[in-house]
């Protein structure tokens, strides 16, 4: 259970660099509205779907060194939404690639703060610095 959204992002995050699935689908929501979109790929909607990409990624990469910068959040009582930059690189191995933008969601709920949503995509190699604040 996260008592904040902080929480709950923070053990996304370390269960991402860690390649824990458990850990992983702790964070997530069980309900089947869930989306998550990885890099490059399609929309995976609901708790199953979710959890069997988390489990490919994590039986396909080594462990992970990770670095997020926190761009923009959006707080509401119930919601909060936050903008990343996501830096990746292999443990060990300190140089680091294009970073992946990411949008989180998290929702309060009986059982804390969960994750509902999660979508990433490459970013730019000049936007490891604060990225303008734009509406479109």
């Amino acid at each position: 259970m996260y008592s904040t959204p902080q929480d709950a992002e923070s053990a996304f995050y370390e269960a991402l660099e860690t390649g824990d699935l458990e850990a992983m689908m702790r964070v997530w929501s069980e309900d089947e509205e869930i989306v998550c979109v990885h890099p490059g790929g399609p929309a995976l909607i609901g708790y199953r779907a979710v959890r069997e990409a988390w489990q490919r990624i994590f039986s396909h990469s080594g462990r992970l060194s990770l670095r997020v910068v926190q761009q923009v959040a959006f707080v509401t009582p119930f919601a909060v939404i936050t903008h990343v930059l996501e830096h990746f690189s292999h443990a060990g191995d300190e140089s680091i690639a294009a970073p992946v933008a990411a949008t989180n969601i998290y929702t309060r709920g009986a059982l804390g703060w969960r994750m509902v949503g999660h979508h990433a995509s490459p970013a730019p190699p000049d936007s490891q610095h604060e990225m303008p604040k734009v509406l479109h």
